[in-house]
């Protein structure tokens, strides 16, 4: 058994986003297999994990990624621990895991949830650049890299230069490895409508996400001001857009549209992924993958997404249960949208082979080993 030390070096405990719920069932689930202490900022509640131990070490501040105090606090962490890995979430903290591995001789391990730089570059920084190549310079002096979808594994091997050998791609996933009963599915749908006062004949569309992160935010401006009236427009075709998530933009969520509710933050989603008939995912930016869209699988939910949107998810997997189309074909997304409302077929067994999280942790925690 390992020992390790993970370095998140920003809130996640309560996970909320698709990326903070990621981090916390990757420790959960990693720590089934090796010690692990995760040392993270002040703002996390250990109180929310078991198996592991949590230690609030970083402040709040933005200047944390600067500080070099943090270099001889968990240099000391590591020796007490006789830790033999280091794993950092996201390359930002580089610089310390590259200090800290060479001068404990520690296994650097960087876990990273998209390819930052490039990811950046799609939404438009100028910057993109700097931060493409600081974290090829922290992959190349890893022992060990995770990435969240092929795609982005292939791109670090053939641009940073990486040893194949080192490099692994540790997915998204989900806790259950089967799909829901069908009572259990026809009970949720049943509670949606009450709690929404949806009418009995009505499909109900779903799209979630964290509103703050701007592809989110262009998504829902396209399913209100292009995908609604293009659905509207169709005759005998009758529908309600349910859309979830934190921080819908105030103008938005005040403003009345016709077949949309704004739920805004629930505490529970899976009633909405259970209760609902097609999952909409219209995300033409961005990396990485689309968590929500491994979540509305997972819960035997059809799904429309665009091609960008849905990268790490191989259709083949789904049984016609996840449907694409070209970004920005708009008018072909809505009929796809029409036709995934009365598919009745299931999820396959190799979709929960490939995202069960047991299953992807247990394969990352042999690798280092």
């Amino acid at each position: 058994m390992a020992i390790i030390i993970s370095i998140v070096s920003y809130p996640f405990l309560p996970a909320k986003s698709g990326g903070e719920k990621n981090v916390a069932l990757f420790n959960k689930y990693f720590s089934k297999f090796h010690q692990l202490t995760c040392i993270t900022t002040k703002k996390n509640n250990p109180e929310l994990v078991n198996g592991y131990e949590v230690r609030n070490v970083f402040s709040n501040s933005k200047s944390r990624y600067v500080n070099l105090f943090y270099f001889f606090l968990i240099r000391k962490m590591i020796r007490e621990k006789k830790a033999t890995h280091l794993i950092l979430e996201h390359p930002y903290y580089g610089w310390l895991g590259v200090l800290l591995k060479r001068f404990c001789h520690i296994k650097l391990v960087v876990h990273s949830h998209n390819i930052e730089g490039m990811r950046w570059k799609t939404l438009g920084k100028w910057w993109w650049r700097i931060l493409l190549n600081y974290e090829k310079f922290t992959h190349r002096k890893a022992d060990y890299n995770f990435f969240i979808q092929d795609d982005d594994r292939e791109y670090a091997i053939r641009n940073f230069g990486l040893d194949p050998i080192k490099c692994l791609t540790v997915t998204y996933g989900i806790e259950h490895n089967k799909i829901p009963r069908i009572e259990n599915l026809l009970h949720a749908k049943t509670q949606l409508k009450a709690m929404h006062n949806i009418s009995p004949d009505k499909k109900i569309l779903l799209f979630t996400g964290a509103f703050k992160y701007k592809p989110n935010t262009d998504a829902l401006i396209r399913i209100i001001d292009t995908i609604n009236p293009l659905l509207d427009d169709v005759k005998n075709f009758n529908y309600v857009i349910i859309i979830c998530g934190m921080n819908i933009p105030a103008a938005i969520s005040a403003t009345k549209y016709s077949n949309i509710v704004f739920a805004g933050f629930v505490n529970d989603i899976t009633i909405y992924y259970q209760g609902s008939d097609v999952f909409l995912n219209p995300i033409t930016e961005g990396g990485g993958i689309k968590t929500k869209l491994v979540e509305a699988l997972g819960y035997n939910l059809n799904a429309v997404s665009t091609r960008h949107g849905a990268i790490g998810i191989d259709a083949q997997w789904c049984n016609n249960k996840l449907l694409l189309c070209d970004d920005d074909d708009w008018r072909s997304f809505s009929k796809l949208i029409i036709r995934s409302s009365s598919y009745s077929g299931n999820i396959t067994g190799d979709y929960f082979e490939h995202f069960y999280f047991e299953n992807i942790i247990k394969k990352a925690a042999a690798f280092i080993e």
